[in-house]
């Protein structure tokens, strides 16, 4: 068995925005594992400047994961338990190489095209003009959820939007969820919950930045609308903690980031300890290409979530690898007629 891997430099069709500043592209890792004329990809999906294995010996990690990949998957998982994105490559590599179908991971009806997931739609941050028109091109191609990141425009202009979509669509018709990437702080963020609460949002994802639990705990039990965490869950590695995490701030959801977390592993300890304390839950890719969406998404449609799940990201990019995986109704669909393109 040898392991390879390689970069790929996703490049954003339109640079987009969120609180913490613009994309124009995204780094992202492949790994191949070869054993007996049988190959496995999986993809290492890091964020610089907010995954948790964002650090300068990433690139030794991958490449001593590749060595030893003969120790098998359950000894690399334990040794990269600071390395999230590296943990869920592994995953992804070792279930492709066994597959029949390298990427089929997690065979069902989704994967044979006669099912779909139901998706929110992601509105980036811009200008007034630019936002506008993103609501009106989800609304009009068939989602009945948004997400819209909030936190760098006025404040009140992004009511004025809400406003404007609750003046059109009601929450009937339209889900609205908002992400505010931990823009406000722990004095503002009860009063602008309360009127955000008056547009009939399904939720806030993190409201205030991360490892504040005291204030989070706080406002989660004050809130007008329900608190979702979501940089919260980054870099807590130990099952103690994240139990001690969701009793402390006891949020009303958590998102998971599968690339962020320590992969499908990772994902169903958070699913678990939520689910034993009555939290919400959905799932979120992280900007991966088609390879971790794919992966992620075969993931999640086996769990049967009720919600909308955050998995629409495949779009973004201009050289995204060509894959079945399509976006149609607000749902993610496996159009069987599509072939991958990917060369190993």
């Amino acid at each position: 068995m040898k392991a390879t891997y390689h970069k790929h430099i996703l490049e954003f069709k339109r640079p987009s925005g969120t609180s913490r500043g613009v994309l124009k592209t995204k780094e992202t890792w492949f790994i191949t594992i070869e054993n007996n004329g049988k190959r496995g990809i999986g993809e290492c999906g890091i964020l610089r400047g907010l995954s948790a294995d964002d650090r300068p010996n990433y690139q030794d990690q991958l490449q001593y994961t590749c060595q030893h990949i003969h120790k098998g998957l359950e000894v690399l998982y334990e040794e990269n338990k600071a390395f999230p994105s590296i943990q869920i490559g592994l995953e992804m590599a070792f279930k492709s190489l066994e597959s029949n179908n390298p990427f089929i991971l997690y065979p069902s009806a989704f994967t044979s095209g006669q099912a779909a997931i139901s998706i929110n739609g992601l509105i980036w941050m811009g200008d007034k003009g630019f936002m506008k028109q993103q609501i009106k091109d989800k609304i009009s191609s068939g989602f009945s959820c948004i997400k819209l990141k909030i936190g760098a425009l006025d404040f009140q202009t992004e009511l004025e939007l809400l406003k404007r979509i609750r003046q059109n669509f009601s929450e009937r018709d339209i889900e609205l969820r908002v992400d505010a990437n931990g823009a406000f702080t722990p004095t503002e963020a009860l009063e602008k919950l309360k009127q955000l609460s008056d547009y009939k949002l399904h939720s806030i994802e993190q409201p205030i930045k991360a490892g504040q639990f005291q204030e989070m705990a706080k406002l989660c039990e004050q809130t007008p609308l329900p608190i979702a965490l979501d940089e919260e869950l980054i870099g807590v590695f130990d099952d103690v903690k994240k139990k001690q995490l969701l009793q402390t701030i006891n949020p009303q959801y958590i998102i998971l980031k599968p690339s962020f977390i320590g992969g499908f592993k990772g994902s169903d300890t958070w699913i678990n300890l939520a689910e034993k304390q009555q939290i919400g839950w959905w799932i979120t890719s992280a900007l991966e290409s088609n390879i971790g969406l794919n992966a992620i998404a075969q993931y999640t449609y086996l769990k049967q979530s009720k919600l909308p799940q955050g998995l629409g990201t495949g779009g973004l990019f201009t050289n995204n690898i060509k894959s079945p995986l399509q976006v149609k109704n607000g749902t993610l669909q496996y159009n069987t007629n599509t072939n991958w393109e990917f060369n190993f």
